[in-house]
């Protein structure tokens, strides 16, 4: 390097010409001129960028420098922003043009493509920088921004769930084995420690690992285990707590459901007469879900009210909410060229059902018989005549769907298949992910206030506040507004109250 060679020459000149006292001045002076004047163009240069040995001897040379090594870890930090940002881009501009923002697209590309970015710069940060504490800090904040950046309307924390749910689902890592598994879910975890709002991952991740679960998609349970372990070691015991909660969930659900079978070959003749099984999930682990106060078919009710008998001999102290959004109906078309299973929602099997008693029915008798509202009439009818496949004709015949519509059985309807799975449009729940976040955050916010209050008794404004935002920041960037609104409501509701004498000083009520 030529910057090695001038120091170099110097200092021989310096011991065959000059006085030894001189040496350190003209160095630094050298030093100055060569490295600090012309950092950006050194280390910007193309062979400097991605050469290891070069950079080590960029790295020793700036040791020597007073604050050369924060000239050198700034410039680090502004490449590796720069190429994390340009993946970003390429990301949003590709999910942009998509014809569907379907979720399950561009985080299966730049979420490996930011951890390839991400193992490449610990390389360097390790046999290059020694793993120094300002490289180390450089990289993080770089990682924070790169991390922190939306694609196309959907935030980093639901983009790096997507990805891990990919990765777990059943069928979405064919290809990978189990220690390729592992160490995708360590990256992600260490992907995550650069989220500002891990609460929000945590939410998007819950939601994902509910439809795992609960549709049988998991692809192994000790993976499964083994990221709520490391989330857990990670953010800590309560970021996990609901997960967990909902793993055990549907291990003791599988436990009463054979408790119901053996109930039902006990009693025969409260046999609903085809097959059943319902999931007992608790409450206060699962995310909430929309529940359509429906009219179910009688075949329909037969099955909740035998499920309900058996669950109250078992227990008095826990009372059923059925949430039918989540069900999944099997119910055999009958159609001229051949029988077809249908693979159906709750909903879709009632709406299907009425056309056992009526060879036609409108729009308005549809709405009536089942109590749905406009919106969820329109989506199930849309699923059933004008999507994919058109179990239901619809007259007049149109893409959309009328309230002035009539609809009846297509009994011509066929497929290649003989089992068929009738898919609903997908609902954008990121709006309500979003909304149950912030909601939580409030409860979030009181609980460490009180927490601060208890142990303090005594305490400024200020200091709350400060401790409040140390508190919280592990899990998501609090706003001051927000800490500061929540301090009024607990002041009301008498948690704490204001010093008389001093308006800036709080008091903690027992």
């Amino acid at each position: 390097m030529q910057a090695e060679e001038c120091l170099k020459k110097e200092a021989d000149r310096v011991y065959n010409y000059l006085h030894l006292t001189t040496e350190t001045k003209l160095i630094e002076k050298v030093q100055h001129e060569l490295l600090v004047v012309h950092i950006t163009q050194l280390l910007e240069k193309e062979d400097s960028g991605i050469k290891v040995d070069v950079l080590r001897r960029i790295y020793l040379l700036y040791n020597k420098i007073s604050q050369g090594l924060e000239l050198v870890a700034n410039v680090f930090k502004q490449h590796v922003t720069a190429e994390g940002t340009a993946l970003v881009q390429q990301a949003d501009a590709a999910a942009s043009n998509q014809a569907s923002n379907a979720p399950g697209g561009h985080e299966q590309v730049l979420i490996p493509k930011i951890i390839e970015l991400h193992d490449k710069y610990m390389t360097y940060l390790n046999s290059c920088f020694q793993g120094h504490n300002q490289f180390q800090k450089a990289l993080k904040e770089a990682f924070e921004v790169i991390c922190n950046k939306t694609v196309n309307g959907s935030p980093s924390a639901e983009i790096l769930a997507s990805f891990a749910d990919h990765v777990l689902r059943k069928g979405g890592s064919e290809k990978l084995g189990d220690d390729d598994i592992e160490e995708r879910l360590e990256k992600i975890v260490k992907l995550l420690d650069y989220l500002i709002d891990k609460d929000v991952f945590a939410e998007f991740y819950r939601k994902k690992l509910a439809r795992r679960l609960l549709f049988d998609r998991i692809t192994n349970d000790d993976h499964e285990r083994s990221i709520l372990s490391k989330l857990k070691q990670q953010c800590g015991a309560p970021f996990t707590s609901k997960m967990e909660g909902m793993v055990t969930d549907v291990v003791l659900a599988k436990e009463n459901q054979a408790s119901f079978q053996e109930y039902l070959r006990n009693n025969p003749d409260v046999h609903p007469g085809f097959d059943f099984t319902a999931t007992v999930l608790t409450t206060g682990f699962w995310p909430s879900y929309k529940s359509l106060n429906i009219i179910l078919p009688t075949e329909l009710v037969k099955c909740v009210e035998v499920f309900k008998g058996f669950y109250e001999k078992k227990t008095k102290h826990r009372k059923l909410t059925w949430i039918h959004s989540l069900g999944t109906c099997h119910i055999n078309g009958k159609f001229e060229p051949k029988q077809i299973e249908l693979i159906v929602s709750i909903y879709q099997a009632s709406v299907l059902l009425l056309f056992n008693e009526s060879g036609r029915l409108s729009y308005s008798e549809i709405v009536s018989q089942l109590n749905l509202t406009h919106e969820d009439t329109t989506r199930l009818l849309h699923s059933l005549s004008c999507a994919k496949y058109k179990i239901l004709n619809k007259e007049p015949s149109s893409k959309g769907i009328s309230q002035s519509d009539t609809f009846e059985f297509n009994p011509k309807f066929t497929d290649k298949l003989r089992r068929i799975k009738v898919p609903l449009p997908p609902v954008d729940d990121r709006k309500k992910v979003v909304e149950d976040v912030s909601k939580d955050r409030r409860y979030t916010i009181d609980a460490a206030v009180v927490r601060i209050m208890k142990s303090r008794k005594v305490i400024s404004h200020q200091q709350l506040i400060s401790e409040t935002v140390e508190q919280l920041s592990r899990t998501f960037k609090p706003d001051i507004k927000a800490i500061k609104k929540r301090i009024e409501d607990l002041i009301t509701r008498d948690y704490m109250e204001r010093d008389p004498d001093q308006p800036t000083m709080f008091r903690y009520l027992a």
